[in-house]
């Protein structure tokens, strides 16, 4: 167990940290466990811990280390806490330990989360009008045994920020698909449970409800969203876990079978209800405010003349040869709809993608188009994330596509030669700019999509 203590460590009235007795049985129970327990500023103490375990800590009072009071009994519920004390006075001093006997605080929803008094809408948000009619209405892949619900999706944004789907409570779904990055991951590969890195990048999950072909993952190996949800628990390099145990573990916090309870019409905890609740919160991630968005209801007169260059170059309406970017990323959601594409990445291949799922050899080397919305935040780019920025995505576009028999046919220039787009620096420029215009910053900072978990103050 780590132990931060201050550069002082004395009975001194300006800086004292008093560490209990009672850490040497924390330290076999929880070895992953760290405390943090400093005079920051005058009479302000801070505490934080971070603990895998979620157990109960307490932590004492005093002012003559003779007598000590009881301040707080608090449970850590994801991992981690952090709280600051003020007694108004220099001369008054804490101290936090674990007592096994004091493991009893229940694990109440009004104490584990921090929620609004009225739910979120996530069943009905509000969408263009292009949404609700085709073509962008066919590519929505909600089911009809597993509507949005406001309550549903509520414990899917629960389960999908809790580090308890992993075996040692290390790591969430959102460990890897991180809203401040669209919900993907910033790192080229993830890191899994035991700090084993994946294969691939993690795809941004911004309007991944609408994706005509309904398959997820790069390959595409999952038929259903629902069917998706449950994979990366019991990956071997993810997350660890075995359903049995996760059922179990959620089913002992009462707080879960509360959520459940008001979910699905009772406190049962089942494989079938988590998937359909993480796949009720993923299709809420609902990206529609960003400035390509106004732009699409005003005739773009709040573009730059950049940007408006960029989209021009981006739907083929100018150049020569000219990109049409828009052949392979449809509709206002910029996503594939009923094919799969192979852009030229590589050969021989690395990663075989869809065919390597398949063992169809016309699949070789094709893999999900992901919607390019929020592309601004879900760098690095492409399955593999060998790109950092999008001035690399698109150069890649412009002079890099390689020759392969399985190439698009929108990448594929005369005589079936990969295209080269012959692109001036400016015109790359505007195409970066125009891409950016796809960034929907509400996304990134709403609350309803965002960690639910109490951490302290």
């Amino acid at each position: 167990m780590k132990v931060n203590r201050p550069p002082h460590f004395a009975l001194a009235a300006t800086l004292i940290v008093v560490l209990a007795t009672q850490f040497t049985a924390l330290a076999a129970l929880t070895p992953s466990a760290s405390l943090s327990l400093a005079r920051t500023n005058g009479s302000v103490t801070s505490l934080s811990i971070s603990n895998a375990g979620d157990q109960v800590w307490i932590v004492q009072g005093s002012s003559n280390f003779t007598s000590w009071t009881e301040v707080e009994i608090l449970k850590v519920f994801n991992g981690s806490y952090h709280c600051r004390y003020t007694n108004g006075t220099e001369n008054y001093f804490y101290r936090t330990f674990y007592d096994a006997t004091r493991q009893t605080i229940i694990s109440a929803t009004t104490n584990a989360l921090v929620l609004p008094a009225t739910n979120f809408n996530y069943a009905s948000p509000s969408l263009p009008a292009t949404f609700l009619v085709n073509p962008i209405l066919a590519e929505d892949n909600m089911t009809s045994i597993n509507t949005n619900s406001d309550a549903g999706a509520l414990l899917g944004r629960v389960l999908f920020y809790d580090r308890r789907l992993s075996t040692n409570q290390s790591i969430s779904c959102a460990s890897c698909h991180q809203q401040a990055h669209g919900f993907s991951d910033p790192r080229q590969f993830s890191t899994g449970f035991d700090g084993s890195l994946g294969t691939r990048n993690s795809m941004g999950l911004s309007n991944a409800r609408w994706y005509q072909r309904k398959k997820f993952f790069w390959d595409e190996r999952a038929a259903t969203l629902e069917e998706q949800t449950l994979m990366p628990i019991q990956n071997s390099v993810e997350m660890g876990m075995t359903l049995a145990a996760l059922t179990n573990r959620l089913a002992a916090e009462p707080f879960y079978t509360n959520l459940f309870a008001q979910a699905f019409g009772s406190p049962d905890v089942s494989t079938n209800r988590i998937s359909r609740a993480l796949a009720q919160f993923v299709r809420s991630i609902v990206s529609t405010q960003s400035k390509y968005d106004l732009g699409a209801t005003n005739g773009f007169a709040n573009f730059t003349s950049q940007e408006n260059l960029g989209r021009l170059i981006f739907f083929g309406q100018t150049g020569s040869p000219p990109a049409n970017c828009s052949l392979c990323h449809l509709t206002d959601n910029f996503v594939q709809t009923t094919i799969i594409d192979n852009n030229g990445l590589e050969f021989p291949y690395v990663d075989k993608g869809i065919g390597g799922i398949s063992g169809v050899a016309a699949e070789l080397g094709k893999f999900k188009v992901p919607s390019l919305r929020n592309i601004e935040l879900t760098a690095p780019y492409m399955h593999d994330g060998r790109f950092t920025n999008l001035e690399q995505v698109v150069e890649f576009y412009n002079s890099g596509v390689v020759s392969n028999g399985n190439l698009s046919l929108p990448l594929r220039g005369q005589g079936g030669a990969p295209l080269r787009l012959n692109l001036t620096a400016d015109k790359k420029a505007a195409l970066v700019a125009f891409l950016k215009t796809l960034t929907d910053t509400n996304l990134a900072a709403d609350v309803k999509l965002s960690d639910p978990f109490n951490y302290g103050n």
